[in-house]
C-alpha cells in the first residue's frame, strides 16, 4: 500500500470512531416510544417504560422490558429481526423484511427544529 492509503484508511477509521463515540454517548431519555408498522401501515405505539408483549398479526412478538424493544420470534426463515440488538434509543430500529414490520424508536419529545419551515 501507497502512503496515501494509508492516510485514507487512518481517516476513515477516525470518522467511523467518531461515529461511534457519538452513538454510544447519545443521551436516552427512558421516555421513548416504539412504534410498529405492518405494511406501511401503523400497528401500533407502545411506551418503552411500560413491560408488555405484543403479538404482530401472529407472524412476530415484541418483548418490551426493561427500557428496551426486541423481537423475540418470528416466522420468517431469516429470523434477521430476531437475531438483531434490543432496541432503545431515537432512531434505532428493527426490520423483518419478509412479513413487511418495522419496528422503530421514537422520543417521547418533540424534536427541535434546525432550520426555517415554510
Amino acid at each position: 500500500m501507497k502512503k496515501n492509503d494509508w492516510i485514507l484508511a487512518g481517516v476513515i477509521v477516525v470518522i467511523a470512531a467518531v461515529v461511534l463515540l457519538f452513538q454510544l454517548t447519545r443521551k436516552n431519555s427512558g421516555e421513548g416510544e416504539v412504534s410498529v408498522s405492518v405494511d406501511g401501515e401503523k400497528f401500533g405505539i407502545y411506551s418503552l417504560t411500560e413491560d408488555r408483549t405484543v403479538d404482530i398479526n401472529g407472524t412476530n412478538r415484541l418483548i418490551i422490558e426493561n427500557g428496551t424493544a426486541r423481537m423475540e420470534w418470528a416466522d420468517c426463515p431469516d429470523q434477521i429481526c430476531v437475531d438483531h440488538n434490543a432496541i432503545s434509543r431515537e432512531g434505532e430500529s428493527i426490520i423483518c423484511l419478509p412479513n413487511k414490520v418495522v419496528v422503530s424508536v421514537e422520543s417521547g419529545e418533540e424534536a427541535e427544529l434546525d432550520g426555517v419551515v415554510r
